[in-house]
């Protein structure tokens, strides 16, 4: 009996470590997408002497993005962020949670 509770208990803990494994991974794979689509956008952030860099990925896919160089004091950064760089990623990955910019 006590031979089969420790199994149990194995096994519950495989589950749990393969959950959590799996959702690493998903965010790894899901930043990795996230960086593809905002290279495809630095080009023109950098020719104005800016970038964008990712801050966080969050498990519920919200991500947290920064303006850097001239763009994190530029007066066009939130048109930039909301018809750029938000409408590319949305685009590219469109079950992203919340795209926000942090300074």
């Amino acid at each position: 009996m006590l031979l089969f509770f420790g199994l149990i208990l194995v096994l519950w803990y495989i589950c749990i470590s393969n959950n959590f494994m799996s959702t690493t991974v998903d965010l790894e794979t899901l930043t990795h997408k996230i960086e593809e689509v905002l290279n495809t956008v630095r080009p023109y952030l950098q020719a104005d002497g800016g970038d964008v860099e990712v801050v966080e990925v969050s498990e519920g896919r919200d991500v947290l993005l920064k303006l850097t160089g001239n763009c994190s004091s530029c007066s066009m950064s939130e048109m930039t962020m909301t018809a750029g760089i938000e409408e590319s990623l949305r685009r590219a990955i469109p079950d992203l949670g919340k795209i926000q910019a942090v300074k």
